[in-house]
Formats: C-alpha cells, sequence, structure tokens
C-alpha cells in the first residue's frame, strides 16, 4: 500500500503549479512544503516577476510561453484572482547590438508579435528611460507582470479544492526508491507515493543524484526597489515592464503594482551560494553602488536610494535552461527544477508538463533542451 500516486516536494513556483495541474488528473497527490506556500525566503519572494513572449534565446521555449500564457489566465478564471497584468514589455539595447540581435532573430523565428520603437518614438511614448543615442526597443504586446504571491496561493487552494492535500512545514530530507514505491522521510515521518516529482528549487540539489549535482549550482538572486517622484508615471498603463543589456551596464524591472515603488534590479548577477536556506540577505557595497549608479543613469524619475532591497537562492544549471525529466531511466523520481532564476513566467506550462509525465498521463515532445539525461556523459 502507498500513501498516494504522486508527491509533490516543493510547492513553490513550479511545484503549486504541478500540484494544481495533478490535481485535475487525480486525487491522489500530496504537496510537501518545507516551510508555507508562498514563504518569503524562496525563489518565489519579491512580490513580481515578468512575463514576456519576446526573448533572445532558444525558439524551443516559445510554445511553453505561449501554454503558460494561456494556462495563467485559466487560474485566473479559477482563482478570480489579477494574477498577470498585461501591461507589455520593452526590451532596450543598441541599435545592432548583440543582445537587441538575439531578441529579434528569435522573434523572427517565432514569428512572435512585437513593435521596434525607435529612441524617438521611445522618448515620446515612455519618457521615463533616459536613453543613449544609439538605442532603441522591441515592444512586446502580451508582456505583463505576474504576481507571485497571488499565483502561488491561488494554484494551491485551487490544488486542495480539487483534492490534494497539502502538508506545511514538512521539509523532506530523503527521497529513496523502492520496490514498493518512493519513500520520502521528513524527520521521523515517512511516506511511500508511486511517483514523486522534486521541484525544491535552490534546496533541490540534496535530492538530485550525483550527475545533476556536478551540473547545478545554487546561486543568490538580488531584487531591489526604488521610489518614483511621480508614482502615477510609473503605473502598469503607462510604465511596461523592461529588460535593458548594453556590455557595461544591464538592469531588468516591474512597475509600481504598489503605485509608489519600482521594482529595478541588476540582470545576471547570481552568484554561488553554499546553502540555500542562509543566503545573505543584505547587499554588499559593490551591489549597492552598481544598482544606484544604474538607476541614477537610467531613471530620472526615481530617487536613486534602495528603498527595499532582498535576496533569494534558485538553482542554476550549466545551460541556464531547467532540468525537467525522470532523473534516470527507469526512475520513479520526476525534477522540475533548476530554472536559473527565469522559471516563474513559464511555470504554469512545465507545472502541466511535470503533472501529466509524472502521473503517466502524457508525454511531451519538443524537450530535449531540458531533460535532465543531457547532463550524462559517456
Amino acid at each position: 500500500m502507498t500513501d498516494g500516486k504522486l508527491a509533490v516536494i516543493g510547492l513553490g513556483s513550479i511545484g503549486s503549479m504541478a500540484l494544481w495541474q495533478a490535481s485535475r488528473l487525480t486525487d491522489s497527490v500530496t504537496g510537501f512544503e518545507a516551510q508555507v506556500p508562498a514563504h518569503g525566503r524562496s525563489a518565489v519572494g519579491g512580490d513580481t516577476r515578468l512575463f514576456s513572449m519576446i526573448y533572445g534565446g532558444t525558439p524551443d521555449f516559445y510554445p511553453i510561453r505561449k501554454r503558460s500564457r494561456s494556462l495563467w489566465a485559466e487560474i485566473e478564471a479559477e482563482s478570480g484572482q489579477n494574477i498577470l497584468a498585461r501591461c507589455g514589455g520593452l526590451s532596450i539595447g543598441k541599435k545592432d547590438g548583440a543582445y537587441l540581435s538575439r531578441v529579434l532573430e528569435t522573434t523572427r523565428i517565432n514569428g512572435t508579435e512585437h513593435q521596434i520603437l525607435t529612441r524617438e518614438e521611445m522618448a515620446e511614448r515612455y519618457p521615463q528611460h533616459n536613453l543613449r543615442p544609439d538605442d532603441i526597443a522591441v515592444y512586446d504586446p502580451q508582456a505583463g507582470v505576474l504576481r507571485t504571491d497571488r499565483a502561488v496561493t491561488a494554484a494551491i487552494a485551487a490544488a486542495k479544492a480539487g483534492g490534494a492535500t497539502v502538508r506545511d512545514n514538512t521539509p523532506i530530507e530523503s527521497v529513496v526508491e523502492t520496490d514498493d514505491g518512493v519513500v520520502i522521510t521528513s524527520g521521523a515521518n515517512s511516506w511511500t507515493f508511486e511517483n514523486v516529482i522534486v521541484s525544491t528549487g535552490g534546496w533541490s540539489r540534496k535530492l538530485m543524484p550525483g550527475y545533476l549535482k556536478d551540473a547545478t549550482q545554487t546561486k543568490r538572486i538580488i531584487l531591489t526597489w526604488f521610489v518614483a517622484r511621480d508614482g502615477s508615471q510609473f503605473a502598469p498603463e503607462k510604465f511596461p515592464i523592461f529588460t535593458r543589456m548594453y556590455e557595461d551596464r544591464s538592469m531588468y524591472g516591474a512597475p509600481a503594482v504598489d503605485g509608489v515603488t519600482v521594482k529595478a534590479t541588476l540582470d545576471g548577477r547570481g552568484r554561488p551560494t553554499p546553502d540555500a536556506g542562509r543566503v545573505p540577505r543584505e547587499l554588499t557595497h559593490a551591489e549597492i553602488t552598481e544598482t544606484t549608479e544604474t538607476v541614477t543613469e537610467f531613471f530620472p524619475g526615481l530617487y536613486p536610494n534602495i528603498v527595499r532591497s532582498d535576496a533569494y537562492p534558485d538553482l542554476y544549471t550549466e545551460d541556464r535552461n531547467p532540468v525537467v525529466g525522470w532523473m534516470n531511466e527507469g526512475s520513479r523520481i520526476y525534477c522540475a527544477t533548476g530554472f536559473s532564476g527565469g522559471g516563474f513566467k513559464n511555470a504554469t506550462a512545465f507545472g502541466e508538463i511535470a503533472a501529466h509525465e509524472a502521473l503517466g498521463k502524457r508525454s511531451f515532445d519538443g524537450l530535449e533542451f531540458v531533460r535532465p539525461e543531457r547532463f550524462k556523459t559517456g
């Protein structure tokens, strides 16, 4: 006898969505969370995340983003929550520079709806940005800002309504396959499930086989916020999400969803951390200096003083693509982690994929770029 068909370990961005999707397929699923869903120390922390259909990278992500967009609408309809504020998005950089060249190439391959804005058009439509002389932007009308706390709590509530069980404050210490199923333990307690999804983000390495430990690293991600001189100019209806990339500076951010504070954060500054549970929350002097200098240049409409900051763990892979699939051939342990600081926008689609595959309901093609076995050698 087992305790159920499926256990989902870790109910953050991916795990919460996998639990929601699994509850649509079976009432024999249990979610385990080390603290409580949407707790402030996980990669979910920080209130908001960006959603976009335009990006620079492998076109293989595009159908996943399309499906995610549909599923965000479904969880909004099911929960009655406004989770994705569709405010549009801007990719800003040097005309003919490396960043926008990658963005436009992926956009062309995918056939994504977009608009190229000249520096003059940007200055007229979005004067909040202090642009460099050779800047242009690519506008994404389908982009928006996701409310992370609302999303996770809505998914958990929907899963419970569908018959799922949730065990809060239950950190899982081991996952072992046996002839009877998969045994998971927390302290003196243990449970046996037919299959298990590991979706514990920055904490995943302790539950991984050696080859995946070698290919992953837990990193610390920082987030920073600034007060707007005129909050109305940075409201979602006037200020789209943005990413700006140059050789010397890079930053991304979101509008003032609270009417006052704007998220504006250095991009790509994750640094290794040995313990996901003890990530240094205070910014270093160098991080503060670079962040304030960048905001001073980019946004004269923001007071150049960090009014809020925090740091969170996430699991990064060698190629910055996630690990989604069975940990080993014939295994009953499924991995959905390693999203390398960019998983939330695609959380609904990857949650659906993980739930269907872990329950044996459906397999998905075109996902070789995220399968764990790509890291095996020999």
